[in-house]
């Protein structure tokens, strides 16, 4: 994708690995962070941020330009907010806002306790912690089911699991058309990394929600005003609950910010102006 502001690409040697990241604009540090969605659908809204802030949007580690020197090793939550903290001390322009998507978001939680000092606000948006629902152990069979299928080669019926577990909905010719035709091999080996080696570590992650409580960094939770009753906007009103933090809204669904850029930019910077 063609960007229209100037925009510095690096990579970042950390000890298993190298980090692929992009920063735009200039102004305090914002990074846009997911989990295992690379930079590149970040780049309408950082474009729009990037007037008023200096936008950070990596990959993560084993996914898009992001390679780690062992594929087959496991990414955890712990091993991305590590790999964030290493970024934003490498750019010197810390502490910073994140805003993480999903995974993402657990990203940041894990980032928040480990390294408070690398973050200073954390928008934490519909992160998938299955494991404060009331319906824990049913959400890990049908978890351990979706891996197991995508182990044995049926790879269209573990996403369709995956997505039907989220409550997401995607027509099936458009899901013929993302997953069922001629795929990059770069997209092929980042969903293998997801289904086998990020997916159980991220949704069965348990929050040390004490530490939560007692970190420096202000915590917002974010959710969609069109995700209601969905698998995210349980477990983001879960955490909201748990931390006594009422969760904040955001235009669109759980990729609002690729839905309506503009729409997610404003409320952003509303947000952030506002806390």
């Amino acid at each position: 994708m063609t960007s229209a502001t100037p925009v510095t690409t690096r990579f970042l040697t950390v000890p298993d690995g190298r980090l692929y990241y992009e920063t735009r604009g200039s102004g305090p540090l914002l990074a846009l962070v997911g989990a295992p969605m690379d930079s590149v659908p970040f780049i309408p809204v950082a474009e729009l941020l990037a007037t008023d802030y200096t936008v950070l949007t990596p990959d993560p580690r084993g996914h898009g330009r992001s390679v780690l020197d062992d594929p087959e090793q496991d990414s955890t939550p712990e091993s991305r907010a590590d790999d964030l903290a290493r970024l934003i001390t490498n750019l010197d322009a810390g502490p910073a806002i994140v805003f993480g998507s999903s995974g993402g978001a657990i990203t940041g939680l894990a980032l928040a306790l480990a390294h408070p000092e690398s973050v200073s606000t954390l928008i934490a948006h519909e992160p998938p912690l299955r494991e404060l629902l009331d319906d824990r152990a049913e959400q890990r069979t049908e978890g351990e089911a979706i891996i197991a299928a995508y182990a044995s080669g049926d790879i269209l019926g573990a996403v369709r699991r995956f997505f039907a577990s989220t409550g997401l909905a995607m027509p099936e010719p458009v899901f013929q058309q993302v997953f069922g035709g001629e795929r990059s091999a770069e997209d092929l080996a980042s969903e293998r990394f997801f289904y086998l080696h990020e997916f159980a570590g991220t949704a069965g992650w348990e929050p040390d929600l004490d530490g939560l409580r007692g970190t420096p960094t202000k915590i917002i939770i974010g959710i969609g005003d069109t995700s209601t009753d969905l698998f995210c906007d349980r477990t983001s009103r879960e955490l909201g609950a748990a931390l006594g933090i009422e969760p904040t809204l955001f235009p669109g669904g759980h990729g609002g910010f690729m839905e309506d850029p503009e729409a997610f930019a404003k409320r952003v910077r509303e947000v952030l102006r506002d806390n």
